[in-house]
């Protein structure tokens, strides 16, 4: 049985999938067709139900579960790994400054986008652009405030950009659990049965990539070319944990609070016969 996976090329996803896609661990029969794009393009390939398997923001996920059921393996959840909201100057901003400013975000379905909106309901002046080109867009002046997310938390205070909010930190604060931040979804139209066995090799290859660290395979690093090894274990270790394994209660009703404060902010109404875990 073969599916199409998507997946970013980011460290975090390439360290999970690795031994699944290059099969060093036994696949069980099933093969894997993977599609490697940022999270933005992934998250509207999935408003169109376009692969079998993908990685997706949140957002993305609740706009499409119509095609999707989330897997219990491979998220991204975690504590102290939210989006940063970050400017060019040393300065203090209140709510309202924040509200009146243009802010570059990483992609309209993004849990980044998400959070931001969570924390200030009120701006408006939005920019949707490649989360890699948030910080170029600042010290570019061409946006007052940009929203960064994956090694850019790493790398941006050298670059002369400072924090003014942690997004993902305010979530914790008003609501005490985990942020959820991304997830692999399986297409509904699979069996359950089969959907079981694909999460459960998805674990493995994580177990298997868990075994071997802090060996960085080379697929990660063919992908990640850019950064050092440093900044990918900074990646690794930051978006990559037990909630990884298996999202677990605690992780389930973080995602269910996420959804009531999408579903809030969007003025939408909970359908019943909505089912977002596997």
């Amino acid at each position: 049985m073969k599916f199409t996976l998507g997946f970013s090329p980011c460290p975090n996803d390439t360290f999970i999938f690795d031994a699944l896609v290059n099969k060093k661990i036994d696949t069980e029969g099933f093969e894997f067709e993977t599609v490697l794009a940022d999270v933005e393009t992934l998250n509207q390939w999935a408003l169109e139900g376009k692969l079998a398997i993908t990685k997706l923001s949140f957002p993305a996920f609740f706009r499409s579960l119509q095609h999707y059921t989330l897997l219990n393996a491979g998220s991204a959840l975690g504590k102290g790994v939210g989006p940063l909201l970050i400017t060019d100057s040393v300065q203090e901003l209140s709510d309202d400054d924040v509200n009146q400013a243009s802010v570059a975000l990483p992609g309209i379905h993004t849990t980044a986008n998400l959070l931001f909106s969570y924390a200030y309901p009120d701006a408006i002046d939005k920019k949707f652009m490649l989360f890699s080109a948030i910080e170029g867009a600042l010290l570019n002046k061409e946006t007052d405030l940009g929203v960064i997310i994956h090694e850019n938390r790493f790398t941006y205070q050298q670059k002369g950009l400072y924090k003014v909010k942690d997004l993902g930190e305010y979530w914790e604060e008003k609501t005490e659990l985990p942020i959820p931040l991304g997830g692999i979804a399986i297409t509904q139209s699979v069996k359950r049965s089969v959907a079981l066995k694909v999460n459960g090799l998805i674990r493995q290859s994580l177990e298997y990539a868990f075994k071997n660290y802090p060996l960085i395979p080379d697929y990660v690093k063919q992908h990640s070319q850019e950064m050092s090894k440093e900044v990918m274990r900074q990646h690794i270790d930051l978006y990559v944990n037990n909630y990884s394994l298996d999202l677990g209660d605690e992780g389930r009703i973080a995602i269910e609070s996420l959804h009531e404060v999408f579903l809030e902010l969007h003025d939408l109404e909970t359908d019943d016969e909505d089912v977002l875990f596997l």
